[in-house]
């Protein structure tokens, strides 16, 4: 069977790491995790892998450093990325900077497959070989706490994976509408008090600079809020991303604001669902002049917490950026975290 090949899966998401590592374990390797470029990097300069598979949005160091730092510094490795970005520029650049190929979350066996023998990289080796991850790294599920938010917090690796390809699919709808590259973040996960959205909320709806779009979804067992909050958003610059023509008056930049929150909710929400094999079914967008009634995310008279992701979309050489805030209802969360902790 031979020596086994040294590989790097560089992820910041260990359930991300995790399932890259069940992919390949058809194949004979030696398999090193990197939380971030960085780490990689140091894994390559210790001759710790031969092929790096890569994740683009990470801390520290994403995955675009990273392919330059490997090509300026000439070392020693084959690169395929592994992403939630769908976005064709995404896929042109990576290649560009060396990456031999670009395979999206989640994960495909059979394109994986088709890869690594394209590549001449691996070849299999017998059905023995166990096909599961190893233990070295074990996965919380959160299932073992009878509260919901203290398995919420447990999932909270879960969930950003969920975001981050669930955010990588809205995006390319994004660009491919307004023909542009959408820089994508870390989404950001974490429960809230009801009191302390409010805050940050009413922060931003006082601002002038701010519009926000707020829309209401639900699924078996789940509901929520999105806001869509557009930061910079200049009536000329909405119409040359949209390719409008005409006149721009108030009623116009209302309807390419409500264009611009439709792709990205909806394409989020759908995004998220195809992970949880979940249908959301959404309720008409508005303008979001004020704070919605209380009763919406929370129950009356209790201090509920709500599970909040939070992403900042950038358009490239734009000053106009798109924060997209999914809240889901303490209720919500039982439900939610039964379907994330299945990713397991």
């Amino acid at each position: 069977m031979g020596n086994p090949l040294p590989v790097i899966i560089c992820d910041d998401s260990r359930l991300a790491r995790k399932h890259m590592e069940r992919a390949l374990a058809p194949w004979n390797l030696a398999i090193t995790h990197a939380n971030h470029g960085l780490e990689a990097l140091e894994a390559i300069r210790a001759g710790k892998g031969e092929l790096l598979f890569l994740d683009l949005n990470m801390p520290m160091m994403d995955g675009y450093e990273v392919l330059e730092r490997i090509r300026s510094q000439d070392l020693p490795v084959l690169t395929i990325v592994v992403s939630g970005d769908i976005q064709p520029e995404a896929h042109a650049r990576v290649r560009n900077l060396g990456a031999l190929d670009f395979i999206q979350k989640p994960i495909n066996i059979e394109h994986l497959s088709r890869s690594l023998h394209a590549f001449g990289l691996l070849e299999e080796v017998t059905a023995a070989t166990p096909a599961s991850a190893s233990a070295s790294e074990p996965i919380l599920t959160g299932t073992t706490s009878n509260s919901p938010i203290e398995q919420a917090l447990a999932l909270s690796g879960h969930y950003q994976e969920l975001a981050n390809v669930a955010m990588g699919q809205a995006a390319g709808l994004l660009a491919e509408l307004m023909n542009t590259f959408i820089e994508l973040p870390i989404p950001s996960v974490k429960l809230v008090e009801a009191g302390e959205l409010e805050m940050a909320m009413q922060q931003s709806i006082s601002q002038s600079s701010f519009t926000t779009v707020c829309q209401g979804f639900i699924a078996p067992g789940i509901s929520g809020e999105a806001l869509l909050i557009l930061n910079g958003a200049q009536p000329d610059q909405l119409a040359q991303l949209l390719n409008h023509h005409g006149e721009i008056n108030a009623q116009v930049e209302r309807e390419l604001t409500m264009e611009i929150a439709a792709v990205l909710i909806g394409a989020f929400l759908n995004g998220l669902g195809q992970q949880l094999d979940l249908n959301f079914s959404q309720s008409s967008p508005k303008m979001l002049d004020a704070l919605p009634r209380r009763g919406n995310l929370t129950r009356t008279g209790q201090p509920d917490r709500i599970l909040s992701i939070d992403i900042s979309y950038r358009i490239e050489g734009l000053a106009l950026s798109c924060d997209l805030l999914l809240l889901f209802t303490e209720d919500s969360l039982p439900k939610l975290n039964e379907l994330a902790s299945h990713l397991s």
